[in-house]
């Protein structure tokens, strides 16, 4: 009896230690963060064999950085102390995030050349919750096409008196490389999205990484939704022309907010967006060490480390720039080809003293010239839509925007809107203190937060207003 006692003693202080990460107290439900995320650790490490030691169980606290201090003509212009990084943290970042779903899987099927590391974790998400089109009283979902792209179709009741239904776009997020329109999170979200704008959702399943890179996930997006904007179709599916608009989350926010600046420039459409509305969107990667990289660095669900690596896998570049990138040696001062950008990125006059803080950029005087050279695509706007022109902000349509605090693309979305602003754009940014990264698809059971459920009638109250 007292060894059994002992060894369950043993077992939940186990538990307890593998659960438990530091969380800031300001977050939403974090003890149930804390379980979603030793779930998701759980379920990979068991399906995909990981093999780790003890010490990388455990979430990590950011270590304090080893910083060196040295006045340069910074990439924001004028003198100022720029933060060199010689910093141990950006090693931390790949031993101490292991709370998060990507770096706790095993590599070891990859190196094997059994599958590629990406296709064993979206195996997992799938298995977790992939529905079939089913169809509600009041939503009708079908599964389709468009011009070869897969789409799931939800298709709401029709308003008293308006023949005609608005109409959204939806991209789902994932690191362009994860999840899928057909998931349960994505079907839940886009079937009450239909139901209570009285609309026509329709949910693009864009390839993914590793099948595409860069750019085909933009083509998918922009194939389906230009079929589906055809006059022909919109009569089919019983849609206004003039009320169309496109959104996405994450991953599938940068797709969305490409998708408009991209349809604002085509001359040959004869509908337009009426709206955009971008879900904690990721909008850069010339600058890994913003105050919300800063501040969230180690924060579930996406850290810096994993977000830097899903960039990489996009454009199919090397991982050896991985930490390089994290430390912005990337678009260090002797990269010329960034120093057109850097204004576009200045995020200490495009933040709010609330935001920057005591935060400091990291600008790195010299740094490694080839990544940008292999990896142009870094600048290409279509990737980064902050660092567009202003000739092509200033033509999109009204804008929300909506960012979380525990979230290292809280300012890419921040950043986005004051230079829509700037451009003439109507924009609404809505941010949650308490919210984290993907939290607006955690609405039921077992994964409700209650920002889930605040984020997300906060979008549909917005669509449903300027829709």
């Amino acid at each position: 009896m007292r060894t059994s006692c002992v060894v369950l003693t043993a077992l939940v202080a186990l538990a307890a230690y593998y659960i438990y990460i530091p969380l800031p107290s300001s977050l939403s439900d974090p003890w149930k963060l804390m379980l979603l995320d030793a779930t998701f650790r759980g379920a990979q490490q068991v399906a995909l064999g990981y093999k780790g030691k003890a010490s990388i169980l455990k979430a990590s606290q950011p270590r304090k950085s080893i910083i060196k201090k040295t006045a340069v003509t910074g990439a924001h212009g004028g003198q100022h102390a720029s933060t060199i990084a010689r910093c141990q943290h950006c090693v931390a970042d790949t031993r101490h995030v292991p709370h998060c779903p990507l770096v706790v899987s095993s590599n070891l099927i990859h190196y094997l050349g059994l599958s590629h590391h990406l296709l064993a974790l979206n195996f997992i998400i799938g298995s977790f919750g992939k529905k079939s089109a089913w169809s509600t009283a009041q939503v009708n979902v079908t599964d389709t096409d468009f011009d070869g792209v897969e789409v799931r179709v939800f298709e709401g009741p029709a308003k008293p008196g308006e023949p005609l239904k608005r109409s959204v776009v939806y991209i789902h997020g994932g690191g362009w490389a994860l999840a899928s329109a057909k998931i349960r999170y994505y079907d839940e979200l886009c079937t009450a999205m239909a139901e209570e704008l009285n609309a026509v959702i329709v949910s693009i399943e864009y390839r993914l990484v590793p099948k595409v890179y860069f750019p085909e996930q933009i083509h998918d997006v922009v194939r389906a939704t230009k079929y589906f904007m055809q006059p022909e179709v919109l009569q089919k599916y019983s849609v206004d022309p003039g009320r169309i608009g496109v959104s996405g989350d994450s991953a599938g926010g940068n797709l969305a907010a490409a998708l408009g600046q991209q349809f604002s420039q085509d001359a040959n459409l004869k509908n337009k967006l009426k709206v955009q509305a971008l879900i904690y969107p990721v909008l850069q990667a010339l600058d890994f060490n913003t105050p919300s990289y800063q501040q969230n660095v180690n924060t579930p669900i996406l850290p810096r480390y994993v977000m830097v690596k899903y960039w990489v896998d996009y454009f199919k570049g090397n991982y050896d720039f991985v930490q390089a990138m994290i430390v912005n040696n990337h678009t260090s001062l002797d990269v010329e080809e960034a120093a057109p950008l850097r204004a576009r990125l200045n995020w200490m006059s495009l933040l709010p003293k609330s935001i920057t803080k005591n935060y400091q950029p990291v600008v790195q005087a010299t740094g490694n010239t080839r990544i940008v050279q292999e990896i142009p695509q870094l600048l290409d706007a279509r990737a980064a839509p902050l660092i567009a022109d202003q000739e092509v902000l200033q033509h999109l349509p009204k804008t929300y925007i909506l960012t979380c605090e525990h979230d290292v693309l809280r300012d890419d979305g921040i950043m986005y809107a004051k230079r829509l602003e700037s451009a003439g754009v109507e924009v609404t940014l809505d941010h949650f203190e308490d919210g984290f990264h993907g939290c607006m698809i955690f609405t039921s059971w077992p994964t409700n937060f209650s920002v889930g459920i605040r984020t997300r009638n906060s979008y549909i109250k917005w669509l449903d207003k300027n829709l």
